[in-house]
C-alpha cells in the first residue's frame, strides 16, 4: 500500500468553534460492563466486512478509483481492512486513509475538549475519485456531518458513500449508510461499543445500558 499524506490537523474555517486539546471521550461513555451483551463477535464481524467489501466493489463495478477514508477512531482500522479485502478481490491496491472530524463536530461546546486525530489522505487525493467513508457505528448522522464538512475542505470527490460496522438507529439528520455491516435496533437508553483488535485486543460488538 502506498504511503499517504498526512495532513496535520488544522482549525476549520471561520465561524466554525475551536476546541482546545484534551483527551478524546469514548466512544461509549456512560457503558455499563455489567450489562453488556455481545451482538457480534469477531467471526460475524470478518463476515460482515468481507461482504461490504463485495458490496462496495459490485456498486463501484470495480475499485479503480475508491478511496476509503476511516473516520478516527475504530473507523479507520475498519477502512484499512476493507482496503485489504478489496485488494484481494481486485488484485491491486486500494488507497487508504484517515479523516479527522474533530474541529467539525457541532457539539464541541457541550462536550469535553479532545485533541484532533490525524487526516491522512493518500496520494492519489479525493478529487474526482468515489470516497467510501468508513465508520463504526451509525447513530445521529452527525458524526457524517462533521465528515462531510471535513472532506468538501480537502476536495471534491466524484461521489461520497459511507460504510458502517453497525447501524443502531435514531437518526437525527437525513443520513443514510450505503453499506451497512448489521442492521441494530436500539432504545435511547442503551449504548453500543465496538471493541477492535487493533484498539481493544479482541473484536467485538457489545450493547449494554448507559451507566
Amino acid at each position: 500500500m502506498s504511503a499517504s499524506r498526512e495532513t496535520p490537523a488544522q482549525s476549520p474555517p471561520t465561524g466554525r468553534p475551536v476546541a482546545a486539546s484534551g483527551s478524546a471521550p469514548s466512544g461509549a461513555a456512560g457503558f455499563d460492563p455489567a450489562t453488556a451483551r455481545p451482538v457480534l463477535e469477531a467471526p460475524e464481524i470478518d463476515r460482515a466486512l468481507t461482504r461490504i467489501a463485495h458490496e462496495i466493489v459490485e456498486r463501484a463495478k470495480g475499485a479503480g478509483d475508491v478511496v476509503l477514508l476511516g473516520i478516527p477512531r475504530r473507523g479507520v482500522p475498519l477502512a484499512r481492512r476493507l482496503a485489504e479485502r478489496l485488494a484481494r478481490i481486485e488484485g491491486r491496491e486500494v488507497p487508504v486513509g484517515s479523516l479527522d472530524i474533530t474541529m467539525y463536530r457541532d457539539d464541541l461546546r457541550m462536550r469535553p475538549t479532545r485533541a484532533p486525530e490525524r487526516t491522512s489522505i493518500p496520494p492519489v487525493g479525493v478529487d474526482g475519485r468515489l470516497v467510501v467513508l468508513v465508520d463504526d457505528v451509525l447513530f445521529s448522522g452527525r458524526t457524517i456531518r462533521a465528515a462531510l464538512d471535513a472532506l468538501g475542505d480537502i476536495g471534491r470527490p466524484r461521489a461520497v458513500q459511507l460504510a458502517v460496522l453497525v447501524d443502531r438507529g435514531h437518526r437525527e439528520l437525513p443520513i443514510r449508510a450505503d453499506y451497512v455491516g448489521k442492521n441494530l435496533p436500539t432504545s435511547l437508553r442503551e449504548t453500543v461499543k465496538v471493541l477492535l483488535d487493533e484498539h481493544d485486543g479482541r473484536d467485538a460488538v457489545l450493547i449494554g445500558d448507559r451507566g
